[in-house]
C-alpha cells in the first residue's frame, strides 16, 4: 500500500505542475501529460528505492 501512496503523491505532483506549465487544457493534453507523469512517478519511485537499497 505505501509504493501505491507514494505514486500516487508523485503522479499528483507531476501532474500539477504539468497543468500549470501548460497554456490550454485539452483533453488529449491532459490525457497525455497524465501518462506521462504517470510513468514518471513509477521511475521516480524506482530510482528511490534502488538508492535507498544501497
Amino acid at each position: 500500500m505505501t509504493a501505491v501512496l507514494e505514486v500516487l503523491v508523485w503522479w499528483a505532483a507531476l501532474t500539477g505542475i504539468w497543468l500549470v506549465l501548460i497554456s490550454t487544457v485539452d483533453p488529449l493534453e491532459l490525457l497525455v501529460g497524465s501518462a506521462s507523469a504517470l510513468a514518471a512517478a513509477m521511475l521516480a519511485r524506482a530510482g528511490r528505492r534502488a538508492v535507498a537499497d544501497r
